[in-house]
């Protein structure tokens, strides 16, 4: 029987935690740190050789391509979540049918996202208030994306097993393969070939095809009980009930925090093409600084989801603690640095100065609040790796997108300005903070300790 661990693997049910989740995270931080430096050189370029109102089309489909692969990629939590618990008790035969149920899904979601995009994206853009002058640079751009959904979304998924197992390095190895294909043919095709925003959505594809194939390849390849055999790959009724149990609240919570992104980026879109490109240039920044933390966020769950399974509960509150202190450490660190460089950064994206302008004044309101998402990735992380998905959805949905929605169309006509829309996030940031701690301190999410 086959049971051989990876090198590349992180046991978390034993060992000093803290080190554990520097060790899973930062091979995470570095590939989540390539995959954002797809869309950032996607902007970089456009801004440059094509111009703002190509880096406005780009930056304005961000929120929709989330809002539409949110829902599937909270499907691959619930699957990482099912197989890091079963792999922490060891449990084979369980362990089997998630990786290959989790794989089959993924297939089928990725032929449903090509429809739906290809299909769908002129009449959100034109919902979203787009204007004119880039509607159609950001239809083309938004129908290529989709054209390689699933590729995208095989990776996703295939990075998600790896992880769940604690190897965060094989993943991390493919996104940069990927990420220099990407910004090799990014050059090419807008500037070799100036084929503009169709060139830098075709690099994009090509380039997520590549890392799709290399992580499919390696659980192929593997000798541990998480192999992927391709003739096996079907639906297991039992499982797929149990992983979409747990995956659809995740995923309608990144959906309805997305669809409630978009519509702020509708309120953006209405102070002109400048503004959408600062809040997108600084959108770019700002996904950069969060990384570490959605990095710390993903070790965690994986931490909980083997300690649960592997019956450890005293080590998950250990985990939750060290963690917080981390991201705590991190957040202080990436504030100064942004708050006297991020000018100069935004410059690296457009040399327009009111384009540089807006995106400093989104820095200014955002920054002083990055330590409430430290704790609350960190939180999130832990519940979910408990399986209480539906909490973490109820608690994001009800704040960020609820509450968000709430105040864009109450508060804001009554202060219309760039500023007050941006005040949005800070404001439930904290909220979703606050009911974050409450229930981790009140609730019982952990299980009862066992004798180890």
């Amino acid at each position: 029987m086959k049971k051989k661990q990876s090198t590349n693997q992180i046991i978390m049910t034993e060992g000093e935690i803290w080190k554990q989740l520097l060790a899973f995270s930062v091979p995470l931080l570095a590939g989540n740190l390539f995959q954002q430096l797809y869309n950032t050189v996607d902007s970089v370029v456009v801004g440059n050789f094509i111009g703002s109102d190509a880096l406005a089309a780009v930056g304005s489909s961000n929120s929709l391509i989330n809002l539409i692969i949110g829902m599937f990629m909270g499907i691959g939590t619930g699957a990482g979540v099912i197989i890091s618990q079963y792999y922490g008790a060891r449990d084979e035969k369980k362990l089997h049918w998630a990786v290959h149920t989790s794989m089959a899904l993924s297939l089928i979601g990725g032929l449903i996202l090509i429809v739906l995009g290809v299909l769908m994206s002129p009449f959100i853009l034109n919902w979203m208030g787009t204007p004119e002058k880039v509607m159609p640079s950001s239809v083309a751009y938004l129908r290529i994306f989709f054209c390689g959904s699933l590729f995208n979304l095989v990776y996703n998924m295939g990075a998600g097993i790896l992880r769940a197992v604690g190897d965060s390095k094989r993943p991390l190895y493919y996104l940069c393969v990927s990420s220099v294909i990407n910004i090799v043919l990014d050059l090419v095709f807008v500037v070799v070939f100036g084929m503009g925003t169709a060139g830098v959505g075709y690099a994009t594809v090509i380039a997520q095809a590549v890392s799709s194939i290399l992580v499919v390849w390696a659980l192929i390849r593997t000798d541990d009980i998480y192999q992927l055999v391709p003739r096996k790959i079907r639906i297991d009724k039992r499982m797929m009930v149990r992983i979409l149990k747990l995956g659809i609240p995740s995923g309608i919570q990144q959906s309805i925090i997305s669809l409630s992104n978009v519509i702020v980026q509708a309120n953006v879109n209405s102070f002109g093409s400048a503004a959408m490109a600062g809040f997108g240039a600084y959108s770019k920044i700002d996904g950069f600084a969060m990384l570490p933390l959605q990095s710390f966020c993903m070790a965690a769950t994986t931490f909980t989801g083997q300690n649960i399974g592997a019956k450890k509960s005293k080590r998950v509150k250990q985990g939750v603690i060290q963690g917080i202190a981390i991201s705590m450490a991190y957040t202080a660190f990436i504030s100064v640095i942004l708050y006297f460089n991020a000018e100069h950064i935004l410059k690296i994206f457009s040399p327009d100065e009111e384009v540089i302008a807006y995106g400093y004044s989104t820095m200014l309101i955002l920054l002083p609040f990055y330590w409430t998402i430290a704790i609350h990735q960190i939180l999130m992380g832990s519940i979910r790796g408990s399986g209480r998905t539906m909490v973490s959805m109820l608690i994001g949905v009800g704040n960020m997108c609820v509450l968000r929605m709430i105040y864009i169309n109450l508060l804001v006509p009554f202060f219309p300005s760039f500023g007050a829309v941006m005040w949005c996030y800070p404001i439930t940031w904290i909220t979703t903070m606050l009911m974050d701690c409450v229930y981790s301190i009140k609730a019982k999410w952990i299980p009862n300790e066992s004798k180890e």
